[in-house]
């Protein structure tokens, strides 16, 4: 149960992380102190739903045929997150930043359209939560299913509020490579990991 928490969890937190559209909007709210509160809400709660769905929707629907595909599901996700492994490598020879944007949003709606925008016109963000969390949560059942998801759906509560609300102190701090290094290589080290697990679940070694 632990494990599969943690599992969750770290996975969760690992595609969280990485620089994307979602989170340079969302600390550019925080450095403008503009509809913070309501933006992280917003982002949280979206990826909560798309973790639900992937973690207990996808297995009903291919449920008749895990037997069959089982064994290619999890090696397909094995090879999605060694990707994304070799990606943040990639990333630690890497000058990239997060740059923001600092104008000014006028009105609430229209932060909020934005970020609506930013997080469901994104097919990443069905790729990693719905099919890539969903997949891997076939390897567990039951009360492990449960934590699993409970591991993952939380991570978006626990990132985005202290993306918003730690916006000026990160500004500084993800300005500079080394410390975006730094964070690639950890996020590297876990999705290796997950890759491993991924084709021992899957019966490949």
């Amino acid at each position: 149960m632990l494990f599969a928490f943690s599992t969750g969890l770290m996975l969760s937190l690992s595609l969280i992380l990485a620089i994307g559209s979602q989170n340079a909007f969302v600390l550019r709210q925080g450095i403008l102190r503009e509809h913070v509160w309501p933006i992280v809400l917003f982002c949280a709660v979206a990826d909560t739903i798309l973790i639900v769905t992937g973690v207990f929707g996808l297995p009903l629907l291919i449920a008749d045929y895990v037997e069959q595909i089982g064994q290619w599901l999890f090696g397909g996700a094995a090879i999605w997150l060694s990707g994304y492994g070799v990606l943040r490598v990639r990333d630690l020879f890497d000058k990239k930043v997060l740059k923001i944007d600092a104008r000014p949003v006028v009105s609430l709606w229209t932060t909020l359209g934005a970020a609506a925008a930013v997080t469901f016109i994104n097919p990443h963000v069905y790729l990693d939560t719905v099919v890539l969390i969903g997949t891997i949560s076939l390897q567990f059942s039951g009360v492990n299913k449960l934590a699993f998801g409970a591991g993952a759906a939380p991570a978006s509560f626990v990132f985005f509020p202290a993306l918003g609300y730690g916006g000026y102190l990160l500004s500084d701090i993800m300005r500079q490579p080394r410390a975006w290094r730094v964070l690639n290589g950890v996020i590297a080290v876990i999705m290796f990991v997950l890759a491993a697990t991924m084709l021992q679940a899957g019966g490949w070694y």
